[in-house]
C-alpha cells in the first residue's frame, strides 16, 4: 500500500516508496532479530561481535562509526559483551579516553558459529531479487543514504 496522502505527485510517490523501504526494512530486521535471538543475541551485538570479527580490534568511537550508533550505546553493548565474555575492553596506552575492543576466545567461537548462517539467510532473503536488482538496491540505497546525512 501507498501514501493516502493528497499532496503532489512527487510528495505521494516519495511518501510511498518510503513507506515501502521502511515496512521491507522491517520485515527483513525481523526476521534477523529473531534469528539472533536464538543464539542470545540482539542486532546491535552482533553487529559489534560482527565489526570485530571482520575488521580486528576497534576502539569503541570506531565501532560507533561502524554500525551507525551513538556512543553511548555502542558503549553499552559493548559493557554487556564484556559481560559474557565475549569481548575485552582496554584502555590504550596514556590516553585513557582510547578504549580498544577485541574479541575474546567464546566471542570470536560464536560469531564464527553464527555469521555463516546468519549470510545464507541473508541471501536466502534477498533471493527475492535477481543479482542485478540487488546491485541496483545497494547503489539506490548508498546514494540515499549520502543523500540523507547532508542534513
Amino acid at each position: 500500500m501507498g501514501s493516502h496522502y493528497r499532496g503532489t505527485p512527487g510528495e505521494v510517490r516519495a511518501l510511498s516508496a518510503f513507506i515501502n523501504l521502511m515496512r521491507a526494512a522491517d520485515a527483513l530486521e525481523a526476521s534477523g532479530e529473531r534469528r539472533l535471538d536464538r543464539h542470545g543475541l540482539t542486532t546491535s551485538q552482533f553487529g559489534v561481535l560482527e565489526a570485530l570479527l571482520h575488521l580486528g580490534p576497534l576502539c569503541q568511537g570506531e565501532l560507533a562509526g561502524k554500525l551507525l550508533r551513538s556512543g553511548g550505546s555502542v558503549t553499552a553493548v559493548v559493557a554487556g559483551l564484556e559481560k559474557r565474555g565475549l569481548v575485552k575492553r582496554e584502555r590504550a596506552g596514556q590516553d585513557k579516553r582510547f578504549v580498544t575492543v577485541t574479541l575474546t576466545k567464546s566471542g570470536r567461537t560464536l560469531i564464527e558459529r553464527v555469521f555463516p548462517g546468519h549470510a545464507k539467510a541473508i541471501a536466502a532473503r534477498l533471493a527475492a531479487l535477481s543479482g542485478e536488482e540487488q546491485q541496483t538496491l545497494r547503489a539506490l540505497c548508498r546514494k540515499l543514504g549520502r543523500a540523507a546525512a547532508k542534513d
